[in-house]
């Protein structure tokens, strides 16, 4: 017991160090706040989709109607119509954010993204024939999955890997993703009318109807691979040296790059099957993470948390500011991070991240 003040002070300027018995996580300070905070924004996102809408429901009802308790119409709302998507909307926005900032810190590229490199274009478009051959709630999530890793392994391969060559890796990655998206059209123009309307929503970014049991299966899948991720996070700071002096550090950079680009390839593969290509989600996540959490750390956990918020607000604002009419998330999206994008291409530091 009297070793833990000894152990506190030793820790370096900006951190924690927490000690347990002969192991011991240093802990940035700046990047633990950071968290904190956006977790309370998404608890504080969660409850406002939960009570706002073309009917709300005020948030003295919301609570008890989340745990069963309430009048009918407000179990319907609340249990029924927006505790599914809001689901949907945290493990997807999760997804995304941790996708992106491993794809980026490994590219030491801000616009490597799934959404730039063709991860999501792979996953929808497998999704889409998936739906189109098979009606089943869970094959889109298997196709999904083999899409974006077909996505991963052309853009890597043609681009002879990433690291140094990262910036190669992303206009790679732009060829395979227009190839994937024009597959993704052509199944849609040669398939019956109906298929394709049963196929249509996964070609847009929406947390409408999803699949529970495909949002199971993300959420499944999220509570492995973050953890993964997180420590991937504490290895890539190192990444960002010369290959040669990681791996005089005993880092091995085969690997690592393997390894977060699985992570990557699962995360925004699921995420596909769940809610259909959010774009841009994977671009803006990982810069406020980034901000917020300053340059010492690879934020992984911020970057999961401003995914999640960033995809409940765009579903919130989708539903409420055209209310009746709803637009999908993903469209919303679109036309918030689409101008933050052309800003980042006219930009003359958007080729290597510091």
């Amino acid at each position: 017991m009297t070793a833990a003040p000894a152990t506190l002070a030793s820790a370096p300027p900006g951190t924690w160090r927490l000690a347990l018995r002969d192991r011991s996580l240093l802990v940035d300070r700046r990047a633990f706040v950071a968290a904190a905070v956006l977790a309370a924004l998404v608890v504080a996102a969660v409850a406002a989709g939960l009570a706002i809408g073309t009917a709300s429901v005020p948030l003295g009802r919301t609570l008890p109607a989340v745990v069963g308790v309430g009048e009918a119409r407000d179990l319907l709302l609340v249990r029924q119509l927006r505790m599914p998507r809001i689901a949907a909307g945290l493990a997807v926005g999760a997804a995304l954010g941790v996708a992106g900032v491993l794809l980026q810190t490994l590219a030491r590229n801000r616009l490597a993204t799934p959404d730039t490199v063709g991860l999501n274009d792979g996953a929808t478009a497998f999704a889409v024939a998936s739906v189109v051959a098979v009606s089943t709630t869970v094959t889109p999530s298997a196709f999904a999955l083999v899409g974006s890793a077909t996505a991963a392994a052309l853009a890597i391969g043609l681009a002879g890997g990433t690291g140094h060559r990262g910036y190669r890796f992303l206009v790679v990655g732009l060829g395979v993703g227009a190839a994937l998206g024009s597959v993704t059209n052509l199944v849609l123009a040669r398939a019956p009318i109906d298929e394709a309307n049963r196929a249509f929503p996964w070609t847009i970014g929406s947390l409408n109807s999803r699949s529970p049991a495909a949002v199971a299966v993300l959420a499944v899948a999220l509570a492995v691979v973050l953890p993964v991720a997180v420590v991937l996070g504490r290895q890539l700071r190192l990444l960002r040296l010369a290959d040669a002096v990681v791996t005089g550090l005993g880092q091995r950079v085969r690997r690592v790059r393997l390894a977060v680009v699985a992570v990557a390839v699962v995360a925004a593969g699921l995420s596909v099957a769940v809610a259909g290509p959010l774009g841009l989600v994977a671009l803006v996540a990982p810069e406020i993470a980034r901000k917020a959490a300053g340059p010492r750390v690879v934020p992984v956990v911020g970057s999961a948390l401003a995914g999640a918020l960033v995809v409940l607000l765009a579903d919130l604002v989708g539903r409420t500011v055209a209310a009746p009419l709803e637009l999908p998330a993903g469209l919303v999206t679109a036309v918030v991070g689409g101008p933050y994008l052309l800003w980042l291409l006219l930009t003359t530091r958007t080729r290597r991240m510091p």
